[in-house]
């Protein structure tokens, strides 16, 4: 006999009998709502974007006198200047007219797409096979899947400071604990090395490291990269290593992914197609599992397959283009955006250092520089929102406060623009910084007037 419950029609009060022997009981009552009362998750009320936060609270009305110019948002694409190669775009065509990436591609990837990714990136000091790449909606996928396999709610991870927003997003909605390290611009943004070690407890659950760095544009030697491998491997931390700007360096820079340079210390590994192929739209990205010491063993990796199951990621005919995207785009394409992308940077360096009051970091890398505020100079400002916010009411220029970034008094430059845009924002900017800047009294008392 089953265990459904069958109510028995009786003059008295109903009994149900529940399939079991011997089971009459009285028939209980359902408890109903009173009143709608719908409640947002808990995880829905501890997800915060903090650049969001801080942007959608300040005034950004633009100077109607100018043309806005807006070096805030990381997408290459959004001036047009830096179109991907003919022959990414080909890809996508062969794989939408073949007709056979229109249908459900297993949860970490296909096969083949998998194996071209591993083929891509496999160093003979860090060898990668198909069963090491999961395929992810971009990296911002990869990240969040590798933050879920390591972390369990009371655990923390290091993060650095300043670092991507996301990060932080992601793990407090989990009820995971971000802990900060400092970055040190005067060292061209190299990590504190001493601050990292001194953050780490037994709840430690991994370190992430952004290398080339969003927002800072550093790039760390190999010496640094292997200094921060010594400390993991010491304190037993994994390592998530944010490589979405991987190769996107200025000459004379080398930029050795983490993995290459240990085979103790684990690593996930996350990037993709977003920026260096400059198709952010697309959403492909991977995580590269290496565990040449089988510290991750089993289940690490299975955890990974599990949840990519929540939802299937990455578009598979993005899936079905990626072999030849990665195999036939031209060595010629990279290093047109990289030349782009460092004249940038030299323009922007050279026309805000002679700027009073702004110390721009020259950036190794990826598409960012970020600029000091010495905010003492400008007492009508109380921070860097109050700055770039005015900067854009005065100058329609829009640089995004890096307090976004955990990082107050310094501003990010986005350097995708073209040339003359960039050329006209420092202009603007320098100009708005004369009308601001207070110089030192002579007195010695600093801006009480």
């Amino acid at each position: 006999m089953d265990t459904k419950a069958y109510v028995v029609q009786m003059k008295s009060k109903p009994l149900t009998l529940s399939g079991k022997v011997g089971g009459l009981f009285p028939a209980k009552p359902h408890s109903r709502r009173q009143r709608w009362e719908v409640k947002p998750s808990e995880m829905s009320r501890n997800t915060l974007n903090p650049i969001r936060a801080i942007v959608d609270g300040m005034k950004l009305i633009p100077n109607p006198a100018k043309p806005m110019i807006s070096l805030s948002i990381g997408d290459p694409t959004v001036f047009g200047n830096l179109p991907t190669d003919a022959a990414v775009l080909q890809a996508m065509k062969d794989a939408i007219d073949s007709q056979r990436f229109n249908g459900y591609a297993p949860s970490v990837g296909y096969l083949r797409s998998r194996q071209a990714v591993a083929n891509f990136y496999s160093r003979p000091e860090a060898p990668l096979e198909a069963e090491d790449i999961i395929l992810t909606s971009g990296c911002s996928q990869a990240i969040e899947l590798s933050i879920s396999v390591l972390c369990n709610p009371g655990d923390n991870i290091l993060v650095p400071r300043p670092g991507f927003s996301l990060y932080k997003t992601l793990a407090v909605s989990m009820g995971v604990e971000v802990k900060l390290y400092d970055l040190l611009p005067e060292k061209s943004w190299e990590i504190d090395l001493q601050h990292l070690e001194s953050l780490v407890d037994e709840r430690t659950s991994c370190l992430i490291v952004t290398n080339p760095s969003n927002p800072c544009g550093s790039v760390f030697s190999q010496e640094h990269l292997q200094n921060i491998l010594t400390v993991a491997s010491k304190l037993c931390v994994p390592i998530l290593a944010d490589e979405i700007y991987s190769d996107m360096v200025f000459p004379g820079c080398n930029s050795p992914s983490l993995a290459s340079l240990s085979s103790e210390v684990p690593v996930l590994a996350c990037g993709g197609l977003a920026k260096r192929w400059l198709v952010p739209g697309w959403r492909m990205g991977w995580i590269l599992i290496h565990d040449r010491n089988r510290i991750f063993g089993s289940e690490i990796r299975q955890g990974l397959v599990r949840l990519s199951q929540r939802i299937l990621g990455a578009c598979t005919v993005v899936q079905g283009a990626l072999e030849s995207i990665l195999n036939n785009t031209p060595p010629g394409f990279y290093s047109s955006t990289i030349s782009c992308l460092q004249s940038n940077a030299e323009i922007c360096f050279s026309e805000l250092s002679a700027v009073p009051g702004l110390n721009p970091v020259m950036p190794s890398g990826a598409m960012y520089l970020m600029v000091g505020i010495e905010m003492d100079h400008f007492p009508e400002f109380q921070n860097d929102v109050d700055f770039t916010e005015r900067l854009v009411t005065e100058q329609s220029v829009f640089c995004l406060p890096a307090s976004a970034f955990e990082y107050p008094d310094f501003f990010r430059v986005v350097l995708t623009v073209p040339e003359e845009l960039m050329l006209e924002a420092c202009g603007r900017i320098r100009d708005f910084c004369r009308v601001w800047y207070r110089p030192p009294s002579c007195d010695g008392n600093d801006l009480d007037q």
